[in-house]
Formats: C-alpha cells, sequence, structure tokens
C-alpha cells in the first residue's frame, strides 16, 4: 500500500488577490489572463497600486495537492519558501491543508515568492509572479522515499522558469518510473508552452511524462494549430493519458483512440476563475489513484473546478469530499 495517492511539485506561492478595471491592466502593460513573471521592483511597485487585497497560499500544484486533501486522498507536496513571514504562513497553510510538506526553507533572501492577482469585472485572473525563493529549488531538495511512495508525481509547467527545478523533475520521473509509478504534468499556460514548447513535446515524447493536463488554449499552442480537434489527435499520440479543459465547454479526456466529453459543472455565480485548472487536476487525479473510471475522474475534476471558481482564492473553502458525496460521486 502506498503512503501516498498523489505528490504535485511546484512553486510555493502566496497569492494577493485584488480587484481593478481593465483600463488598470492597460496603463501598467498587464498581459490580461495570463501569467507575467516580473522582478522584485515591479513586484513592490504593482503591490502598493494594489486595493483591498485577499492574502492566501497558491501556486498552482500547491492549490492543486490542497484539492487532493480536500477530497480526502494523501496529499505530499515540494517547493521552496523563505524564512520570512510568507514562508510561514505558505508552510502553515499547506500543512494544516492535511498536505505532507517538509521542504527545508532557505535563509530570507530572495523572499518567499508573491503573486499579485488582479482580477477584472469578467472574473478572469491576471496573474503577476515574483518567483523570490522558487528559483532555489532544486535536486537536493526531493525526498526520494516519497517520491517512491507516490501513485502519481505532479508538477507544473511553470518549473521551466527556475532552471534547476528541472533537474529535480528528471530525478523524480527516474525514481517513480524505477517504482513503478507515474509521472504528471500540467502545461500551465500557453505563454509558458511558448517558452518551452520543445522541451515538453520531448517530456512527452520520451515517456518521461504519462499523463498530461492542458486546456484548450494550451494544447493549441503546444501542436501549433487553431484545429482543436487536430490538437487533441495529437496529444493521444504523445502521451498515455490527457484531460483538456475547455472551461464552460467542460472537458475531454483523450486516451488512444477513447475521448470521453464531460460536461462542465453548473454553477450559480463566477466570481474568479483563480485556481479552476488547478482543481480540475485535484479531482482528476484524486479519482484516477482511486481507480475510479475516467469518466468519473473528470467529473470530480469538474466539480472541483465549479466549486472554487465560485469563491475568492484558489484552495476549497468547503470540503470536496462533502461535495463528491452530494454529488453522487463519492
Amino acid at each position: 500500500m502506498t503512503q501516498f495517492d498523489v505528490l504535485t511539485i511546484g512553486n510555493a506561492i502566496v497569492d494577493i488577490i485584488s480587484r481593478c478595471e481593465d483600463r488598470f491592466l492597460e496603463e501598467n502593460a498587464i498581459v490580461k489572463g495570463a501569467m507575467n513573471l516580473i522582478d522584485a521592483e515591479r513586484a513592490t511597485k504593482l503591490y502598493d497600486m494594489m486595493g483591498p487585497a485577499v492574502e492566501a497560499s497558491g501556486g498552482s500544484a500547491g492549490n492543486t495537492a490542497a484539492g487532493i486533501a480536500s477530497f480526502g486522498g494523501k496529499a505530499a507536496y515540494f517547493g521552496k519558501v523563505a524564512e520570512d513571514q510568507l514562508g510561514t504562513i505558505f508552510a502553515h497553510d499547506i500543512r494544516a491543508q492535511g498536505v505532507h510538506y517538509r521542504t527545508m526553507a532557505k535563509g530570507t533572501e530572495p523572499p518567499t515568492a508573491r503573486c499579485m492577482i488582479f482580477v477584472t469585472d469578467d472574473s478572469e485572473r491576471s496573474m503577476n509572479t515574483y518567483l523570490g525563493a522558487c528559483v532555489e529549488f532544486g535536486p537536493e531538495d526531493v525526498e526520494p522515499e516519497v517520491v517512491a511512495e507516490a501513485k502519481v508525481t505532479y508538477f507544473e509547467g511553470y518549473l521551466w522558469d527556475p532552471p534547476r527545478a528541472k533537474q529535480a523533475i528528471v530525478e523524480c520521473a527516474r525514481i517513480a518510473h524505477e517504482h513503478g509509478r507515474e509521472m504528471s504534468m500540467t502545461l500551465s499556460d500557453s505563454f509558458c508552452v511558448h517558452r518551452y514548447r520543445a522541451e515538453f513535446l520531448d517530456l512527452m515524447r520520451s515517456g518521461t511524462v504519462d499523463i498530461v493536463f492542458a486546456n484548450r488554449q494550451e494544447a493549441l499552442a503546444l501542436y501549433e494549430t487553431e484545429d482543436f480537434e487536430l490538437a487533441l489527435d495529437q496529444i493521444a499520440k504523445d502521451c498515455k493519458l490527457a484531460a483538456v479543459t475547455m472551461s464552460e465547454d467542460g472537458a475531454m479526456i483523450v486516451k488512444g483512440s477513447e475521448r470521453i466529453h464531460v460536461p462542465a459543472t453548473a454553477i450559480a455565480e463566477l466570481v474568479d476563475t483563480t485556481g479552476a485548472g488547478d482543481l480540475f487536476a485535484s479531482g482528476f487525479l484524486y479519482g484516477y489513484t482511486q481507480g475510479r473510471s475516467l469518466e468519473d475522474c473528470g467529473k470530480l475534476g469538474c466539480l472541483a473546478a465549479g466549486l472554487v471558481i465560485q469563491q475568492i482564492g484558489p484552495r476549497p473553502l468547503a470540503s470536496l469530499k462533502d461535495a463528491a458525496a452530494e454529488a453522487g460521486l463519492a
């Protein structure tokens, strides 16, 4: 019996979420709907200009780990913070969710990563990320026994920005496959795909990655096409299993010649799309590691995504285990 269902690896980030007008994005050259990497000086400037804000521990893979734990799954997380206030907040929050987290903090410089998220009236989020201590994550932070004891190890494409993290991921893949486990990744966002398209394809085609998560825009960017069906056909050839989300159109699960469409969960109000893809992955991977059908995995993913976009913040405020039971998916 394995100790963990899913190990997630990512940039340990504290999200600072505030509402703004589209004009604010234009005036400050913020690319709407994307993750914009920024330096310390710009991070300070944007923070000073923010309106009332909510601080919440985030980071894509951290959100996924929290979601898996909320479903009742056994989750672990690797990610680097500094010995500062935000680092303490991050470590407390993820452990309080029931996630195994032992990555050592490293000094006070660079400080813990933070992401200024501006949410516009259409509920779209524009992220401005200062990676800070995240760039210090490397092979020495890998806990081999945790990788060996996790059914699936999942990492975010954003990790391809800090260079030493790549070495850590390759080492995790070696350990995971050596122990008969699986590797999974999320493409993170279309701008990330444009930066590392060749490397992502190599990870998939070489068998380093078994399961891929993407949204429609990322899948199109990966294959440099406007033909979604073509992108689905190609991703089916390049990896063992893929889950492609399509916002209000639900998700498409792709395995070989098999195609499973899962409708989106009906919502009362769209509040904030932050964390939608992360929580879809949590529901899907929770179901997958429990041996559920691919259709059920997709339904659990859509359920989690549908709940998180009806709240402010990227981590579930209510029990996903209870929500799954209420939806007949327990």
